[in-house]
């Protein structure tokens, strides 16, 4: 069995997608109120704050993969995942599961050095500084020889469904809208992106593969990096609007930080859009080169046609 911790987010949903499509139907989802996304999906509603829950809710599986996220909340990232990342490392030790655990990169340093899988932690706030301390958590446990498990680690998102991003929030949610898409601080630096059904099913593919474990991933982006003024004109025309937007300046978020919990929550990740940010993911690819990475413009044109009306 393999079981998905955290199935409620988009990357967990896409993953049972993935999962059933490609490898198993034997499948349980996990999370405080897990819904079916498959027919033959088992469902198991686990809190992973809990140790005993979440012994519950690996027995029997074969991998584990940790999905789960949390709001954009430093004071419960702080209490919360540190503890929950301990649970799911334990539970995987006691039953003999493989672990395969899904990160960001808020860790990295903020800047326009390539980031691989062998670049430094430098993390430039406290949400960076939790995440290093999980990773660092696993690979303690991976080297000791506790758990086989891999690191899965992907850029900022785009996708469909619920996807959760500044870029869907800001710029994809605005235009598909009729509206004025927001972008921060600069609009000529390079992003790497990856879309959220890409990065679950990369990972499927890295958890079924025996031979990927003990090892930290890249996930699989499109080598066409862009830049916002070009993701705004690509979104615009597939969504048919004009490609209206606004640069956000850095006085302007500033002072949005003085009224709005949520700016102040996303303040220590604003470097990243003032340089290049180019995630590098050639790692799998050259281990995965039948894997097809959408490109940005179909990845846009799917979220599109997911959202017309229905007729």
């Amino acid at each position: 069995m393999q079981t998905i911790l955290g199935a409620s987010g988009q990357i967990g949903r896409e993953l049972a997608i993935s999962l059933k499509r490609e490898f198993t139907s034997d499948i349980r989802l996990v999370s405080r109120n897990p819904e079916k996304v498959n027919d033959t999906d088992t469902l198991l509603s686990a809190d992973l704050l809990d140790a005993a829950q979440t012994l519950r809710a690996t027995e029997g599986s074969d991998i584990v993969y940790f999905t789960a996220g949390l709001p954009m909340d430093t004071s419960q990232w702080v209490a919360q995942f540190p503890i929950m990342m301990r649970n799911v490392i334990d539970a995987c030790a006691a039953h003999n599961a493989k672990l395969v655990y899904f990160d960001n990169t808020y860790m990295y340093p903020q800047n326009s050095t390539p980031l691989t899988e062998d670049s430094p932690f430098s993390p430039n706030g406290t949400k960076g500084k939790v995440r290093a301390e999980m990773v660092l958590q696993l690979l303690d446990a991976m080297h000791s020889g506790r758990v086989q498990a891999m690191i899965c680690r992907a850029p900022e998102f785009y996708g469909p469904g619920q996807t959760q991003s500044i870029t869907n929030s800001a710029v994809i949610d605005a235009l598909a809208a009729g509206k004025t898409a927001r972008v921060f601080l600069r609009d000529d630096t390079l992003r790497t992106l990856i879309y959220t059904p890409d990065a679950s099913r990369a990972m499927a593919w890295l958890g079924n593969t025996a031979d990927a474990y003990n090892q930290t991933w890249h996930l699989p982006c499109d080598d066409q990096r862009v830049t916002y003024r070009q993701f705004v004109s690509i979104a615009a025309d597939v969504f048919r609007t004009a490609p209206d937007y606004k640069v956000l300046k850095p006085w302007q978020l500033s002072l949005a930080t003085l009224f709005s919990k949520q700016a102040r929550e996303v303040a220590e990740l604003l470097p990243r859009y003032n340089a290049d940010n180019l995630f590098v993911s050639d790692k799998f690819k050259a281990r995965f080169p039948d894997f097809a990475v959408t490109r940005i413009r179909d990845g846009l044109a799917a979220i599109a046609r997911e959202r017309q009306p229905s007729s």
